[in-house]
């Protein structure tokens, strides 16, 4: 007897939580050693939510979310023993209420957009933005769009021949240009050949020198104002994505491309190498974006829509995450 769509479906997302918590285990330890350190057959008073309000400020989320939750936890709970798994699953439902508002998974059709769809990725160079683009490119290969993918970081070599590895893989075309090339010219010849052959959907990278923040900021305005004379709508989306290591220092990245970028949303990798899982929550709190996708892993599986419930359950270390 064969799987029908639902067991299917149940699988891959029984595989994507099972990689999730996996992923999130570095930053989840830090949360759930320290909880069960404190909350050992302990009354909560006001010394045990003190010592709470400074994990959660060590695990990254943040003055603000550690506040906000140490309030939330003590509403109807203080003064009463309380267990380490009560602490974890008031945690998690506390992060999830703060995420749910942010998880709006990416639309590569975008309803009532024109064609093609373009997608405009920004970030500091490092933060894993060229191997984002071709994970997308290959699993919306795989799902049947025709996709094409723009190498606008035209002064990292490396960055262009990253994205040919890609595009080969999931036999997608990539638009290049000379080392040094205008990255504007090479945004508009992309989308100008994606119009005119039918492509579904253009991802364009371009490049994160942010020491030389005024540059960057001029030839991202100058990208924008080319494609536009193409399209008065594009680019659709704008994508900036960080990178979980560096913790702390993505909140003034959202900062930064917020201003000069247009971002849109946000996509998160790395969760898988750091402990520092945690600033995802602060960076939702604080600036109230899109969370469309994280990466928790190499592999292309390992890029996935944001489920918010599934996340909060899985940093928190939460026994009742298996029901997310």
């Amino acid at each position: 007897m064969t799987d029908g769509p639902d067991d299917k479906e149940k699988s891959a997302k029984g595989g994507w939580l099972r990689r999730l918590r996996e992923g999130l285990s570095r930053s989840t330890g830090v949360l759930t050693e320290s909880i069960g350190s404190i909350f050992t057959k302990r009354r909560l008073d006001n010394e045990a939510l003190d010592e709470l309000e400074e994990v959660l400020i060590r695990a990254d989320l943040g003055v603000r979310v550690a506040g906000r939750i140490r309030a939330a936890v003590a509403k109807g709970r203080f003064d009463r023993e309380i267990s380490a798994e009560e602490i974890r699953e008031a945690l998690a439902q506390e992060l999830a209420v703060i995420l749910a508002p942010v998880a709006q998974p990416l639309d590569p059709d975008g309803a009532g957009a024109t064609s093609p769809r373009v997608i405009l990725f920004v970030g500091v160079n490092g933060a894993g933005k060229t191997t984002t683009i071709g994970k997308l490119a290959r699993l919306l290969a795989g799902q049947g769009k025709r996709v094409m993918i723009a190498a606008g970081d035209t002064f990292r070599a490396a960055a262009v021949e990253q994205l040919q590895v890609w595009g080969e893989r999931a036999g997608v075309p990539v638009v290049t240009g000379k080392v040094g090339a205008d990255a504007a010219g090479l945004a508009f010849e992309a989308l100008e050949r994606a119009r005119a052959e039918g492509f579904a959907v253009l991802l364009i990278d371009t490049a994160g020198r942010l020491q030389n923040k005024e540059g960057l900021m001029s030839e991202l305005a100058k990208i924008r104002r080319v494609l536009a004379k193409l399209d008065p709508a594009a680019p659709h989306e704008t994508l900036l994505v960080l990178d979980a290591t560096t913790g702390q220092n993505a909140l003034s990245q959202v900062e930064v491309f917020g201003e000069i970028a247009k971002v849109t949303g946000l996509v998160m990798t790395k969760l898988d190498g750091t402990a520092r899982g945690g600033v995802l929550v602060a960076i939702a709190e604080r600036f109230g974006l899109p969370i469309r996708m994280i990466g928790v892993g190499e592999g292309v599986e390992d890029l996935q829509d944001f489920d918010a419930l599934a996340f909060a359950r899985a940093l928190a270390g939460s026994a009742a995450r298996s029901e997310a």
